[in-house]
């Protein structure tokens, strides 16, 4: 791959400016931990209503705490978080997002507004807290642009509270794309960044991810029984949640961290935006996904998957893996076709996964990203090594 290629010859070169770079903090360790139960509490709501109405809801929500998570991942690694009023201000944005997470199961229904208003606290917080501790000119333009389109987003989550049905979800889905667009304005001009302590702290997202998805996997055999057929469903997932953290550590987080460094700094900011903030939520979908048909595997391990779940098993490898592809095309310019090959072939699978048993599914989405694994590996072994051994040097 020529990417790696690349990639490794480039590391050689390195001059070491990540000595320099901030690492990733404590309290944003802590701070992560709010987001830990909100990606299990959206697992969890598709799985109590496992329809195409459940689901889309469900993604709703994940795209909401996603972007929110977004937001703080960009101020912290700008801000001094050792400072007591910043603490102070992320401890506050903790305790509203714990609201936000604890009222996902009922967001659409009785506690719409209770979601609504501690997510539209945790957002203003997001930006107070910039406007108290941006001592940069660029930064504080940057965050008064954007604050305008924040502000009507979190107002249409409250209004949406008052509606049920089509029009809820309409509402929510304007609020979302409202709030997603306001990273397009300024085209990065303003923005600024670390991009080591960046990438790192993407790096640790999907890492708690692919753990709330172990966790899921895990709580859906309570009360299953650890029959012969349950264990190797277990263990198939472990496989599978191996594989696809193999997909993304093994070489992907080094080239993406290294262009990122590379980059000027407004192309940084572009990169960022666009490979981070953008692209990730397609492999945290992704990897929630897969959770959820693993929960329904462990507990329906003879009998075929229903449509919504096997949807989400096969489609969320799927997305997962075109996470990785476009996230390659937008940093490297080139297109990954074998990982491109293996999105389909998951995909395929869905007609198959509601008619054979689930655990038979589980083994086949194990083999198949095992197996793209195992081809990388030995298909690039020598760049594969070069590049690794640059890291370590």
């Amino acid at each position: 791959m020529a990417t790696i290629e690349q990639a490794a010859e480039a590391q050689e070169k390195d001059e070491g400016q990540a000595a320099a770079e901030q690492a990733v903090t404590p309290l944003e360790l802590f701070f992560d931990l709010v987001f830990v139960f909100a990606i299990t509490q959206v697992t969890q709501f598709i799985a109590d209503d496992p329809t195409w109405e459940g689901l889309a809801r469900g993604l709703l929500i994940l795209a909401a705490v996603w972007w929110a998570w977004v937001g703080y991942s960009w101020l912290t690694n700008w801000l001094d978080t050792e400072e007591d009023l910043t603490r102070v201000g992320i401890f506050v944005a903790m305790a509203a997002m714990f609201v936000v997470s604890l009222s996902i199961p009922t967001a659409f229904n009785e506690h719409g507004l209770l979601f609504a208003l501690a997510y539209a606290a945790v957002r203003v917080v997001h930006i107070l807290l910039y406007g108290y501790a941006a001592n940069d000119a660029d930064v504080q333009e940057a965050v008064r642009r954007f604050a305008p389109p924040v502000t009507v987003a979190v107002s249409l989550l409250v209004l949406a509270s008052f509606f049920d049905g089509a029009a809820q979800g309409a509402i929510w889905a304007v609020a979302i794309a409202l709030d997603f667009s306001a990273a397009l304005l300024g085209r990065g001009q303003k923005w600024k960044l670390h991009p080591g302590h960046f990438a790192e702290r993407h790096g640790l997202i999907v890492i708690i991810a692919f753990g709330e998805s172990i966790v899921a996997t895990g709580l859906g055999a309570q009360g299953t029984g650890l029959t012969t057929a349950v264990v190797i469903a277990a263990l198939l997932s472990i496989v599978l949640a191996a594989a696809l953290w193999w997909a993304y550590f093994d070489v992907v987080a080094i080239v993406a961290e290294r262009r990122l460094r590379q980059a000027g700094r407004v192309e940084q900011a572009l990169m960022a935006r666009d490979s981070y903030s953008y692209i990730h939520l397609l492999m945290i979908a992704g990897i929630v996904l897969v959770a959820l048909g693993a929960k329904k595997t462990i507990a329906h391990v003879d009998e075929p998957l229903k449509i919504v779940p096997a949807v989400a098993l096969c489609g969320g490898v799927a997305l997962y893996l075109v996470g990785h592809i476009l996230f390659r095309l937008r940093n490297v310019r080139t297109f990954n076709r074998h990982r491109s090959v293996a999105a389909v072939l998951a995909l395929a699978c869905i007609p198959l996964a509601v008619e054979i048993d689930a655990l038979a599914t589980m083994a086949l989405m194990a083999a198949l990203t095992a197996g793209l694994i195992g081809f990388e590996v030995i298909r690039f072994r020598e760049a594969r090594g070069r590049l690794r051994a640059s890291v370590h040097a």
